[in-house]
């Protein structure tokens, strides 16, 4: 178990997403930056999708009421243990009554702690995520507050004994949180109703986070972007990614906490594999998008994919070949 002695701006459960739902208006939800969260569980011997804790921007401090295993993975958020700092993208063997507890932000947006063994919150349409609007899931459909007591799986005596042994995710792996990334961009299903300019603009112009962002979009600042001519449309599905356009021309990214079904024309789709790096994104960092092609994401994502799974077999191998 894990006792919160300082809640953090948002600290919430989060796991790969509540899919199969949302034919009935249930949004997806999960964790913003699914690289980072999924790694985080592979370095403790966890199945992908068991829940973690996502962070924001200001940490939380927690202690341990018994011995636990932990990974720490996305933003840097200068984690230490009992005042000392400690490295993250590793497993980390933490003793009873040890506390963990976040600094200044130095770089991303959202950091990851995964436990070995899981975070025991039951399941609601089968996920853990909390999606904070609805009140669902997660740790009472909240996120976690002051003197929160939060249930946690206990490491097996090989996981322990494999974490003790300093070993992590090489640095070629870790991604890195600029805050002024080039994000890949695919048309979107509308990109022909807007004008010229509004097409070159996008690929070509800086745009902000602005400050009315959250984990369900991100409004961005910057030039305007129009259609050629007003054009009503049928809402339709859209996915993680997605860039809308309402009628004040500042585009919208859609992210994970994001609705079912949309009406604004959408002038692009933000490539699978640099979803990790726009969602570190915080208000104020600035997004460049550049074109790519279909083909070209696909390849780019089913390389990174391939990596990850490598890492993963070498992982398993760390723990005697019983990952999940």
């Amino acid at each position: 178990m894990i006792k919160i002695h300082k809640a953090g701006l948002q600290t919430t459960v989060q796991d790969l997403g509540r899919r199969g739902f949302q034919k009935f208006g249930v949004i997806v939800s999960g964790a913003m930056d699914l690289l980072a969260c999924r790694m985080a569980n592979i370095l403790v011997n966890n199945a992908e999708n068991e829940a973690v804790l996502e962070i924001a921007i200001t940490g939380p401090t927690m202690e341990f009421t018994e011995e636990a295993v932990i990974a720490i993975c996305g933003a840097d958020m200068s984690p230490s243990i009992d005042g000392h700092a400690v490295r993250m993208w590793r497993p980390l063997f933490v003793e009873k009554g040890s506390v963990l507890s976040f600094g200044p932000l130095r770089s991303g947006c959202r950091t990851y702690v995964a436990f070995s063994g899981g975070v025991g919150v039951p399941e609601v349409m089968n996920s853990k995520s909390t999606y904070l609007r609805a009140q669902i899931g997660g740790f009472h459909g909240r996120a976690l507050q002051k003197s929160d007591e939060l249930e946690i799986g206990i490491p097996s005596l090989k996981v322990k004994s494999s974490a003790a042994a300093n070993w992590g995710v090489s640095s070629s792996f870790i991604t890195d949180y600029s805050t002024e990334p080039e994000i890949r961009l695919l048309q979107g299903r509308q990109y022909e109703l807007f004008t010229k300019a509004s097409q070159k603009r996008l690929v070509t112009e800086r745009f902000e986070v602005s400050t009315q962002s959250d984990r369900m979009g991100y409004r961005l600042s910057g030039q305007s972007l129009s259609l050629e001519e007003p054009a009503e449309l049928l809402s339709e599905a859209i996915i993680f990614g997605s860039i809308q356009v309402p009628p004040d021309g500042n585009p919208i990214v859609l992210m994970a906490d994001r609705q079912t079904t949309g009406g604004y024309p959408k002038i692009g789709q933000v490539a699978s594999v640099d979803l990790p790096l726009l969602s570190q994104l915080k208000p104020g960092d600035g997004i460049r998008f550049k074109k790519t092609t279909l083909a070209e994401a696909q390849k780019a994502y089913l390389e990174r994919e391939q990596l990850l799974q490598q890492i993963k077999m070498a992982i398993q191998l760390k723990y005697g070949g019983n990952g999940k």
